[in-house]
């Protein structure tokens, strides 16, 4: 039985940029910041008052009040992300194809809010007046099981932790399982809520998030000299994939197809990336190898690239062993949204989609200064018109997770 292709057929976002894709794309293509100042919780004491929130966002617009009670923040973003992409696939689940239909979608801090919230509740009023959804509101597959029970598919339903790596190593798990022939259609991506004191403060203890709190929407410079850290932000992307006989035979129309997904670990350090960025090197060569492609024939590049100062320096270390001087053009969209964590990869695999369909390359704004150990074409402030057939998207994580998909034109 030969493996069967797999494409999208669905997208749903919640992000700073906007809380659904259309919005999202045109504000990423203009090169508009979605960062600001944090809302969600006081930052008086601390360093960092800047993030990435989902500005506006209603669980009400997109769930009903039961079920915005029973998920953290993170899973309301994965069921209202999770909506918009079965909508826009019009996929009818039911009874006759729910088997074959299951969930993987990836996250890095999972129930964090509850977490804090129900701790509070337990040293202040004592454990008695905790809630008994405590434990399945925070743990790593809360939101993957409310989408599954959400929408009565029975097929395989995980959750995915792999740091910032989580949403491409979901959408590679959901991938495989396609191709191996354990579904036929997987609801898929990642999903973030870490802008909070807990979050906030833990990662500036480690020296990764900005402290530009003065122009927040500058603060993010992926590649740039000036660079010194991230802008943590939250929300969720959740793709539609399918085998392509399945989406044919219900008459869907397939926005791009997903040809290759590969991963490593570096093995070495709980934050620091190898420094000869040997293992993220080859996730790279494996998904060209995988996707039975060229370097020469890969269009685009997503880059993780977080503007920390090492991980920037070592994914172009990465990409040149790969490329060598052949490099297509490269850029950060974190530089607009921020950085996701287990959502990046998953907000970021709907870029390349939009790229592809539109043939235009995002931008990567705040770059000013280069970098001379960084100096590529990183389509600086401004979108690209260009023919675009296929797009690669790296994601790498705290604990040297290294994962890389390759998403291409559709095709018949």
């Amino acid at each position: 039985m030969p493996t069967p292709r797999v494409v999208i057929t669905g997208m749903g976002l919640i992000s700073p940029v906007g809380l659904d894709v259309a919005a999202a794309w045109t504000n990423v293509a203009a090169g508009r910041s979605g960062l600001g100042r944090i809302t969600l919780f006081d930052t008086t004491g601390f360093h960092v008052k800047i993030a990435g929130e989902a500005w506006g966002f209603d669980p009400l617009n997109f769930m009903s009040s039961r079920e915005a009670r029973r998920a953290d923040r993170y899973a309301q973003f994965a069921l209202a992300a999770a909506d918009q992409a079965i909508r826009q696939a019009h996929l009818r689940i039911t009874p006759h194809n729910a088997d074959d239909i299951g969930v993987i979608i990836g996250t890095g801090a999972a129930g964090i809010w509850t977490y804090v919230a129900q701790q509070k509740i337990m040293d202040t009023r004592g454990p008695q007046h905790m809630s008994p959804l405590l434990i399945p509101m925070i743990v790593v597959d809360s939101a993957a099981v409310q989408v599954g029970i959400k929408y009565g598919v029975h097929g395989p339903n995980c959750g995915v932790a792999a740091a910032c790596a989580a949403g491409n190593e979901a959408i590679g798990a959901a991938f495989e399982t396609i191709k191996r022939g354990d579904a036929q259609a997987m609801i898929t991506g990642g999903t973030e809520a870490a802008v909070t004191p807990l979050g906030i403060a833990g990662f500036d203890n480690l020296g990764a998030l900005s402290r530009r709190n003065a122009s927040p929407c500058e603060a993010m410079k992926p590649f740039d000299a000036k660079r010194d850290g991230f802008v943590l932000s939250e929300g969720a992307g959740v793709l539609i994939l399918e085998s392509l006989d399945f989406a044919l035979k219900r008459g869907a129309h397939p926005l791009a197809e997903l040809i290759a997904y590969a991963a490593t670990s570096d093995g070495t350090h709980l934050t620091a990336p190898d420094e000869t960025a040997t293992q993220a090197a080859r996730a790279i060569r494996r998904v060209l190898d995988k996707a039975e492609i060229q370097p020469g024939e890969v269009d685009y590049i997503n880059a993780h690239a977080t503007a920390t100062a090492m991980g920037d320096r070592l994914e172009v270390r990465a990409m040149q062993h790969v490329f060598g001087d052949r490099l297509p053009p490269i850029s950060s969209t974190k530089s607009t949204t921020g950085h996701l964590l287990g959502a990046a990869g998953a907000v970021e695999a709907i870029w390349c989609v939009q790229a592809l369909r539109d043939n235009l390359l995002p931008p990567t704004i705040n770059y000013d200064t280069p970098d001379p150990e960084c100096d590529l074409d990183y389509v600086p402030n401004q979108a690209r018109k260009v023919n675009i057939n296929h797009a690669m998207s790296n994601s790498f994580g705290f604990g040297g997770h290294n994962a890389t998909i390759i998403v291409s034109k559709f095709e018949e």
